[in-house]
């Protein structure tokens, strides 16, 4: 049984970020004198051509990649800032003017990112996301109920790994940020969900892409519940120091965060093995502040590692990575819409089946990847107590070092991948298609990957015979790395090959239009679309599984 845990804050008016967003304005006023510090540190005497720069590219972007949900007035504003700037050029304030100019630009940025938190909106999205979920993940019959379930049969799958109250305690002991794998658009929600129902946090503020708020529907709701604007169009300088100003800022003030430090969803399935540092190098800042400002809190970084028996946007997310890494050998799938034949089976599916998710919380650490006890205090590797302070003292004096902090951000990056690699959960699922992808790629190996994805519409057939022996040989060094401490495991069936089997066909990819993997009237395994096989393959590729079984490594 999937433990529940009571509110730690009972109140929704009285979460971290509900406070924050109350006082939104004062915030913003805030966050721009910190931005504005953070530029002219690294950009003293150069902002005529830091904002240059700036406008230039978004230019660029307004030209090349418009979107629905950007301003009206953007080519205009771009438009008025290179005048301002030009005229800067000519006149005796020059200074003055180009500061007034970054000012002006860090406010359109700060209101643009930083989002609202409406609490009768955030109680009214609990409503809607327990029938949302209860319709993806129960049956709309079952064990004697029906239209799928209750809240409480809802919760118990969700299933929640890891020292969930370590976490807790650590929520009063200072600002807990946590870091999930991203695989789905689903991922923000159903996180948010399931520390509101299941572990009985606050609301985290959260980073969502713009491109979702092209959806007004999905837009009202985000606008609403915490989460902050990225925009990953938008690679100039002055808008990247904005968004992790904006994150380590609302860290320094109390705000509990949650970001994707792999930058977007996982387009290939395969789970985060790189990150992206800026926001990391953000919680580095925001603790040595805490310091400088001889304030005695300390900033806890808690991995998560999301785990779906389907991603619905699977097959989008599959085409755009092999479209990247074949380039012109990858024929990508031109989508006709969706089919009469699709929709009817979505429907039963949605009707007929059910599902789990795996929230796998790792072990807490401090922003040095040091793990922490349930009083806060920080042990390195050989359980010695650390100092953090001391991480930021040289020769006896407290300093700022970017070049030694990004090293910090580089090691905090590596102990996170490490612990999504541990917390894993990894699902029968995962194992029949990890297993059922080798067994076709050993026939097409000669010829490559490629050539094997491209064939989208063939049919693909194995002997239950030759997967029950795959999966047995990989289950048997899965439950080796799980008794060395290295891996995770769900709730399954793993002392039962065919049971698990059985469980991992049922689960694979439910909800897609193709099956990715089914049983035909000849017991053989039949799969229908091979780069849907793929993508949930790639899930246990960081094991080197591949190399212990002696298979070419795809």
């Amino acid at each position: 049984m999937t433990q529940i845990f009571p509110h730690l804050i009972p109140e929704v008016a009285d979460w971290p970020v509900a406070k924050q967003s109350k006082d939104r304005a004062n915030f913003i006023k805030e966050l721009d004198q910190f931005v504005e510090k953070q530029v002219l540190e690294t950009n003293k005497g150069n902002l005529y051509d830091l904002i240059s720069k700036s406008i230039y590219l978004e230019n660029q972007r307004i030209k090349l990649n418009p979107w629905k949900v950007d301003p009206p007035d953007e080519k205009l504003y771009w438009k008025n800032i290179s005048a301002e700037l030009e005229v800067s050029v000519h006149s005796e304030e020059r200074e003055e003017r180009e500061l007034n100019l970054l000012k002006k630009i860090i406010h359109r940025y700060n209101e643009e990112i930083v989002g609202h938190f409406s609490p009768g909106t955030f109680r009214f999205s609990r409503i809607f996301l327990l029938s949302f979920f209860k319709r993806i993940f129960n049956k709309y019959f079952d064990k004697g109920q029906w239209r799928w379930g209750n809240k409480a049969q809802l919760q118990q799958k969700i299933k929640v790994k890891g020292n969930v109250e370590l976490i807790r305690t650590l929520f009063e002991k200072g600002t807990v940020v946590i870091l999930p794998t991203h695989y789905s658009n689903l991922d923000s929600i159903m996180v948010g969900y399931a520390i509101d129902t299941n572990v009985g946090l606050p609301h985290f503020s959260y980073g969502a892409g713009l491109n979702l708020y092209n959806v007004e529907m999905v837009a009202y709701f985000i606008n609403r519940l915490g989460a902050f604007r990225v925009d990953r169009r938008k690679k100039n300088p002055i808008y990247l120091e904005c968004l992790k100003s904006m994150a380590g800022y609302s860290v320094l003030k109390g705000v509990n965060c949650l970001f994707f430090p792999g930058g977007t969803r996982s387009r290939s399935g395969q789970t985060e093995d790189k990150l992206k540092l800026g926001l990391i190098s953000s919680l580095i800042e925001a603790q040595r502040l805490h310091i400088e400002n001889n304030e005695d809190r300390k900033i806890f970084v808690v991995p998560l590692n999301i785990g779906y028996h389907f991603v619905l946007e699977a097959s989008h997310l599959i085409d755009q990575h092999l479209q990247l890494v074949g380039r012109d050998k990858y024929k990508r799938t031109k989508s006709g819409g969706p089919t009469f034949g699709s929709i009817f089976k979505f429907i039963k599916d949605i009707y007929g089946k059910s599902s789990e998710v795996y929230m796998s919380f790792g072990e807490p650490m401090d922003v040095f990847g040091n793990k922490v006890d349930n009083a806060g205090k920080s042990f390195d590797k050989f359980g010695h107590i650390v100092d953090t302070k001391d991480y930021f003292t040289f020769a006896g004096e407290l300093s700022s070092n970017s070049q030694r902090e990004s090293i910090y951000a580089k090691l905090l990056g590596e102990s996170v991948v490490d612990a999504y690699a541990k917390y894993n959960v990894i699902l029968s699922s995962n194992v029949v298609a990890f297993c059922a992808f080798h067994i076709i790629y050993e026939e097409y190996k000669e010829t490559g990957l490629l050539q094997l994805v491209n064939q989208k519409y063939k049919t693909f057939t194995i002997t239950a015979d030759t997967l029950e022996e795959k999966v047995r040989i990989v289950v048997n060094l899965i439950l080796d790395k799980k008794n060395k401490d290295l891996v995770t495991i769900s709730d399954e069936s793993w002392d039962n090959i065919s049971d698990l089997i059985k469980e991992g066909i049922s689960k694979l990819g439910i909800y897609h239009a193709a099956a990715v993997l089914k049983l035909d009237n000849k017991n053989n395994l039949v799969c229908e679309d091979i780069r849907l096989l793929y993508f949930y393959h790639n899930r246990l590729t960081n094991y080197g599984l591949e190399e212990l079984m002696d298979w070419e490594k795809v």
